[in-house]
């Protein structure tokens, strides 16, 4: 399975999803998006199959081929997150969830990749193009964290799903090192509006404190709930 088989299967599995997708009733939440700011991050966005659902689907979809095809997705898999590990867009997913460790940059990337290859390859190449998306603009209006670990965890399902085994770690990953332009705190929101435009305008305040001129705070009113100092992740590029 190569890079363009594997985006076939992520869009077979969207389209599939959309269409068994049942209108919620009464404003509730779409079946399997779960509850509370974290997994409501796992929806598309309105109009937009549930990101959870669609790794399910991938997962079923996979385990109906021969198993080398499984474990040549996973390698797929991983070389996009390698392809997406990029200062700029974790500072776009920083100014989105509020925050971004290591663990959860991978987990928004997954979240990225359920949203199929146009979004994957035009978000990867201009993190500002976010703020476009519809799960985007709802999450400057709510506490959600856009993240879908379960991505990363198709082919495994697939794998044992279809052999009943557990997929041979074969795979590998080497993260390039990460621009040192980008090196900056992610909570410094002046420097964030100059470099992501349209995402500070959807997450930041107009306002400024009249007092020191610093800004108070973001659109969605949210206090400052970020993991750590705010640096910038320092560089690896190693394997992981």
């Amino acid at each position: 399975m190569d890079k363009t088989e594997f985006w076939d299967l992520v869009g077979r599995a969207r389209a599939d999803v959309a269409a068994r997708a049942v209108p919620a009733v009464g404003g509730g939440s779409a079946p399997g998006s779960g509850s509370g700011g974290r997994a409501g991050g796992e929806r598309g966005g309105a109009g937009q199959p549930d990101t959870r659902a669609v790794a399910d689907r991938v997962a079923e979809l996979l385990a109906e081929r021969p198993a080398e095809h499984i474990s040549a997705a996973q390698q797929v898999l991983w070389d996009l997150m390698a392809e997406s590990y990029r200062a700029p867009l974790w500072a776009a997913a920083y100014t989105v969830n509020g925050g971004c460790s290591d663990d959860a940059f991978d987990y928004f990337r997954a979240w990225l990749i359920g949203q199929g290859r146009e979004v994957f390859e035009r978000v990867v190449a201009d993190p500002d193009a976010l703020a476009g998306l519809d799960a985007v603009r709802e999450a400057a209006g709510s506490w959600a964290e856009l993240e879908c670990e379960r991505v990363l965890g198709v082919a495994w399902d697939a794998h044992h799903a279809a052999t009943g085994e557990q997929l041979p770690a074969t795979w590998s990953v080497s993260y390039a090192p990460l621009d040192p332009d980008w090196s900056f705190d992610f909570d410094d929101e002046r420097e964030i509006a100059r470099r992501l435009p349209a995402l500070a305008a959807l997450f930041f305040k107009d306002e400024t404190d009249e007092a020191d001129g610093t800004a108070e705070g973001d659109a969605t009113g949210r206090t400052d709930d970020r993991d750590g100092t705010g640096a910038a992740p320092e560089e690896d590029g190693g394997a992981r």
